[in-house]
This record gives structure tokens, sequence and C-alpha cells, in this order.
């Protein structure tokens, strides 16, 4: 190891402080200008147009996303075990033992936050991004992964600095409804930074822009993702990981596959003390700023006019310095791209939009047929509560989102420093769910109206009306929604490579700016906001022409700003603030009963009648997995390439998934399996086992398994052979061939 490395190395604690020091004096100076912002917002006002759909206020209250069964491997034992996974209205996975101690309210065994994670459906996709998590350390060609699944169907959450997890399920179509899950999860946390709080949003973000502009990082930045504490741990890790990697990496000991699962822990250890410090420290700031709020928006309504005069008369002799260099860079560089660049991003995303357009109809087209024969309340009220969460099913939305993954700017990433498209894509498939939730709402509301007017009568004939109303408004507010998303985007792309280009020389300039800046007013007016203000108009002017041209050509269904739908429905925003529905009760077939007993019994009924927007995965013919089931540890589970089964033994290849195997509750007894390298024996249902049949078995090998399932095949030549009664294993051990080896035994009581 360099002694370089070691003299530059900071401690986690010591580097954390020094990133969060020096990102507090940035926030603390753009929190001053953001209030100014948002005061001066309140004042003057917004244009642009209005929405014509309605919001919904609290979209998932009293809703959980999903439920059921997953194998889920500990890593502290190496085992494969069946947990239970539940998904409430946060987006938090949490997994329990089973199914019963999530209905008695007790804590899970641990919970995701999904921030930053990438969902995996294949061990080569996991075992790319390992290998390059560390350098130096990868797996040759050929080796044997070092997590074999149980299955075919592998879920693996990756993270660059927590920790992973495992899961697998039995079939394709298990794995598909679960992916959509998960994906949903790591969306909603990602965009963890609230818009309704419009000063300290702003501060935040603007504030890690700037510090990573000062460390030369310009550009999209994927990991800008999460609450603000995760956040500031991941820039801290990008700083502190590859000195860490470098410190460690040359005194990582053993097999490749044990280097690596030891970095691991190592970056998980160390990330969660960032993320713990971080958090501390950011609230610490933000209690500081806020508690000297009072006195700085008090201070910004009384100088209002004087602050905007004072940044005008700055702002124009900062243009007369910038806008030459800057037209000259948009002329040569930014203008010949973005016709390219905007198409790229019009064509998934209009897609998207359509087919989230197409999935709405759709719905209500099943609503009108299932209604046309049974128009009662009941029918529509079952209906319209599955209709309600229409948004916030992630399988349903998968067809949507999966549009928008096409989004590709390939060629222009590297020119313009974007890091990945997925910071594009996700806030697209955002903006899709929210289209879709108002759409929603909107024909809730407007159906619940009419039906209290009109009762069930013409039922179908009204939800058409319905139907044709929400449809011109969501047409309208998707456009709205879109070309903001495009202008939004075009931004992102174009600016950070412009003050990139422009910083070096001009911002040797700039600090003589401050002088003409009163010191009274020198908190709300920064020098180098205005600069990037310069350079943000200078291109806005091209990008809203380029946006405008596209909407003038309705090319995807883009309106034009001159067309404003006003007083369609003078009435309608009146209706967003009636409560939410709850159709099943309201329409339903009988008023749910009335919870009796202690409050941890009436808890318990609350989370057992949650409603669900997903339903739970039933497979045709079996019941959920809702006990135990411990798999053989990986590293006796043997390498590919063993000789195969002679032909004529019977096999059960399905036993994995078949329900009997699961729900068996026997005596305490012993498990084991036996692996034959050469043949392979099965014994099935025996109370007994053979000490003959195991003396004529060559080469043959045991291995345990929990007896809460009995499984007859494995894979890869392992095989259950017996359950032995608990008394008899003494006597049946020593006497045992030479050639078997016993790893453990297990003792369920």
């Amino acid at each position: 190891m360099s002694p370089n490395i070691a003299l530059s190395f900071l401690p986690p604690a010591a580097r954390t402080g020094e990133v969060i020091g020096e990102f507090s004096r940035l926030y603390e100076q753009q929190y001053a200008v953001a209030l100014f912002n948002k005061v001066r917002f309140d004042i003057e006002g917004g244009g642009g147009p209005q929405p014509q759909l309605l919001h919904r206020k609290v979209p998932l209250e009293n809703r959980s996303i999903f439920s059921g069964a997953l194998f889920q491997f500990l890593e502290e034992n190496n085992k494969w075990r069946n947990h239970f996974i539940f998904v409430p209205d946060s987006y938090t996975i949490n997994y329990y033992d089973n199914k019963a101690s999530h209905e008695r309210g007790l804590h899970p065994k641990g919970n995701i936050n999904c921030a930053g994670y990438k969902v995996l459906t294949s061990m080569d996709q996991y075992l790319e991004l390992l290998n390059n998590s560390l350098p130096g350390v990868k797996a040759k060609v050929g080796n044997a992964p070092f997590l074999k699944c149980a299955t075919q169907f592998p879920l693996i959450l990756w993270h660059p600095y927590a920790r992973h997890y495992y899961f697998c399920v039995v079939t394709e179509k298990e794995q598909k409804k679960w992916h959509a899950v998960f994906q949903d999860c790591v969306r909603h946390a990602n965009d963890g930074l609230s818009e309704e709080s419009q000063v300290q949003t702003p501060a935040f973000t603007d504030a890690v822009r700037l510090y990573r502009q000062a460390h030369g990082q310009y550009g999209t930045w994927e990991m800008m993702c999460g609450i603000p504490s995760q956040i500031l741990a991941n820039l801290v890790m990008e700083t502190l990981l590859p000195e860490l990697r470098d410190l460690i990496s040359p005194r990582l000991k053993g097999k490749m596959h044990d280097r690596q699962r030891n970095w691991m822990l190592v970056c998980d250890a160390v990330y969660g003390l960032v993320v713990r410090q971080a958090q501390a420290q950011y609230e610490a700031v933000v209690q500081s700023c806020e508690a000297r709020r009072p006195p700085l928006e008090a201070s910004i309504r009384t100088d209002m006019d004087q602050i905007i005069t004072s940044k005008e008369h700055v702002a124009n002799k900062i243009k007369a310095v910038v806008l030459p260099k800057a037209e000259k860079l948009l002329t040569v560089s930014i203008q010949p791209y973005i016709s390219s660049i905007l198409e790229a991003l019009m064509e998934p995303t209009s897609r998207g939009f359509s087919q989230v357009r197409d999935v709405f109809f759709r719905e209500l087209v099943d609503l009108s047929k299932n209604t046309l024969n049974d128009a009662t309340k009941e029918k529509v009220g079952e209906h319209m509560d599955k209709i309600s969460m229409l948004a916030f099913h992630p399988v349903k939305m998968q067809s949507c989102y999966e549009k928008v993954e096409d989004l590709s700017l390939d060629g222009l990433q590297q020119r313009f420093d974007v890091s990945s498209p997925s910071v594009f894509v996700q806030r697209a498939q955002i903006l899709m769910r929210e289209q879709m939730d108002d759409a929603v709402y909107t024909f809730e509301q407007i159906l619940h109206q009419s039906l209290e007017d009109q009762g069930p009568e013409g039922l179908c004939k009204n939800i058409q009306r319905c139907q044709d109303r929400v449809i011109k408004k969501f047409d309208y507010d998707s456009s709205t929604v879109r070309k903001r998303f495009f202008r939004e985007a075009l931004l992102q792309i174009f600016i950070p490579y412009m003050l990139k280009q422009l910083t070096p020389s001009l911002s040797p300039e700039l600090p003589r700016f401050q002088e003409l800046i009163f010191e009274d007013f020198s908190r709300f007016i920064l020098v180098e906001n205005i600069f990037e203000e310069v350079v943000l108009h200078s291109v806005m002017k091209d990008i809203m022409m380029a946006v405008k041209e596209a909407a003038v050509q309705r090319r995807h269904n883009l309106y034009r700003d001159s067309i404003v739908l006003t007083s369609s429905d003078p009435n309608l925003h009146l209706l967003g603030d009636n409560p939410a529905i709850d159709w099943a009760g309201e329409y339903g077939t009988g008023q749910e009963e009335v919870e009796t007993g202690d409050s941890a019994g009436g808890a318990a009924q609350r989370r057992r009648r949650m409603k669900q927007v997903v339903s739970m995965i039933q497979l045709d013919g079996s019941p959920i997995l809702e006990s135990h089931l411990d798999i053989p540890m990986v590293d006796s589970i043997p390498e590919e390439g063993v000789d195969q089964p002679e032909e004529g033994v019977d096999q059960d290849t399905d036993a994995l998934s078949s329900p009997e195997s699961v729900h068996q509750e026997p005596d305490p007894v012993v498990l084991v399996m036996v692996f034959c390298k050469y043949e392979i024996a099965q014994f099935r249902c025996c109370s007994w086992l053979s000490i003959q049949n195991l003396r004529h078995l060559p080469n043959i090998e045991l291995h345990p398994l929990s007896p809460q399932i009995r499984l007859n095949s494995l894979g890869h030549g392992l095989y259950m052979v017996s359950c032995v009664p608990q008394g008899c294993w003494p006597m049946l051990a020593p006497v045992l061939p030479t050639v078997v080896k016993l790893f453990w035994v297990v003792d369920h009581s």
C-alpha cells in the first residue's frame, strides 16, 4: 500500500464532518436565497396554465401496496428462508418470519428503504455489478458464484454502498409481479425530496449541486435519490469509497468471493455510520436556519422592491460579461443538438403517457361492460374500489413504465456529462403515475356526484359522459406536464455543460460584482446564483422555441400554448375538497363490523382488513406459503459438472412449489439430505433410514433440511433421503459408512 494513500485517508467520521461542514455553509447561503424566491413568488404569483384534473391529497390512505411470501437468503446462517413480505403505503419493504407475526403487530425482522437500489432478475447482472465494485477482484469465467439461488427466478436488490438483499420465487409469473412491486418501491423511495417544502428542498438541491460543481462534478447525478440524509451520505461516499477501497482492498484475504463479501460488509457498515452522522448534522443546520427564518422573512417583505432592483442592476452588469461567451458556446455546441435530444426525450415519454391513457380507458370500458347487466350500487362500488388505486398498482402500470424505459441518449451522454438516462426515466414515471391518479380521482368525483344526483339509472351513459370529460382533461394536462418535463430535462442536460465550459474563464471576474450589492441585501443576492441564472436565460429561449415548434406541429399529441381550457367545469375544483370516497363502504353490501376488544386486538383487525392495492400472488391450486423454509447452505451445493443421475430414477422436480411440502408440522426429527456424486438415491416418506441401502451407495454426503418442508429435489443432484426420528439418530450415526460426511444435524423442537 502506498504511504500517500494512508496519509490522505480520513476516517469515515472525519470525512463526513468535512463534507457536511462544507455543504452546511452552502446550505445556509442557499436557504436565504430560496426564502427570498418563495416570498417573491407568494407576492407576485406564477404564470402557466392551471391543471384541469383534480389532485388527491392523501392517495394511499388506509391502503397497503402488496404482501406475500418470498424466499429470502439469510447471510448470517447461509440459508434460504420463506419470509412474509409486507409493503405499506410508505413503500418500505418489511419482512417477517410469517404472516401471523405481521397480523399480531410484531416488529418486522427487518425493513428495506429502497432509495438508490437497483432490482436485478439474474445472477449474471448481479455478478457484473459486483465485479465492478472491487477492481482487481473479479470472478473468472466459469467460476461458480458465492450465492446459488434455490430457484431459477432470483430477485436481487443491489446498492453501490449499502447491504444487498437476495430473494427468489418459484415461477416466472411471481418474479414479474414482485419485480414490478420492488421497482415501484425504488421509484417512490428515490423521489424522497418533498416538492411542498418550497424553501428547504430548493436550498438543499442547490447546495448539493454547488458542492459537486466546486469539486468538478457537473451534470446529472444518479445517486441524487432518497431523503436528505441518504443523499448526503451518497455525497460523502462518492469521495470516501475510492479512498477506502485503495486502503482496504490490498488487505482483503481469502478466496475471491470471500473478499467480495467482506468488501460488501465493510461498505455497508461504513455507509450506515455515514448516514447516521449526516442525518444528525443536517438536522442541526436545518434547525439553525429555521430558527432564523422569521426575522429574515420580515426583512424580505420590508425591502422586497429594493432587493429586486439591486438584483436586476447586478444581473445587467454580469450579463454584459457573460452573454458574449455564452452565446458563442450556445451557437457552436448547444443549438445543433437541441432538436435531436428533444426528439429522444419526446418519443418514449409520449408513448408512456399514451399508454397511461389507454390503460385508464380500458379500465373504464371494463367498468361499463361489468355494470351493463348488473347496474347495482354494490357492483359499481366493487369495481370503483379497484379502479381508485389504479395509479398505484405497479403491475397494471408496468406497461406504461416500460415505454419510457426505452429512453436513450446514446452518443450524447459523454458530450453533455449525463451520467445515466435513469434520472429522466424515473422522473417521467413519477409524472405518469401522478397523471393517472389525477385522472382516476377526477373520474371518481364526477361519477360519485352523478350517482348522488341521478342514482344507478342510466349508469352506462353516465360512465361514458364522465369518461369523455376526464379524457379531454387528461389530454390537456398530459400535454402541459410533458412540455414542462421536456424543458426541465433539456435544462438539466445543457446548463451543467455550459457552466463547466464557462466557469474557468468567468469565475475570476465574478467577485468584483459583489461590491455592487448592499450589505443588507447580500444574504439574498449571490453573484454565483445570478451568473447561473444568466446562463440559464441564454439557452432558455432556444429550448422554449424547440418545444413550441413541436407543439405547433402536433407532434406526439402536444397542444399549442395558445390552447387554454377555461371554465369547462367551473365547479369541478370544489369537488377536490371533498373527502376520499370509500366505494366499498358506501356502496358495499353491508357496513363493517364495529371493532371490539382491546386496542391491540383492534389494531390487528385493522391490519388484517387493510385494503391492498395489488392482489396476492396465488398460483393455481396452491395456498400462500407462510411457514419457514430452510434450504441448505450454499457452500455444500456442488458445482456444475457433476454426473447426472442415471436414467430411470424417479425425480420429483416440482416439489419446491408443492403446498403439501410446506405446511407439515412433524414431531421433532432430524431431516437429512444425501448427495450422491455418482448416482442418486431417493427415499420417499420413509420413517426409518435403511442402513443396508446406505451401505450400497457410493460416496454419499449428508446434509440437513428443516423438517417444515419435505423436498425430493433441489436440483444439482441434491436429494432428500428421509425423516429420521430424533431418538434413532444416535444409534444410526455410528454405523454410517466412512464415506458419509455429516455437515450438521437440525434439532427442530
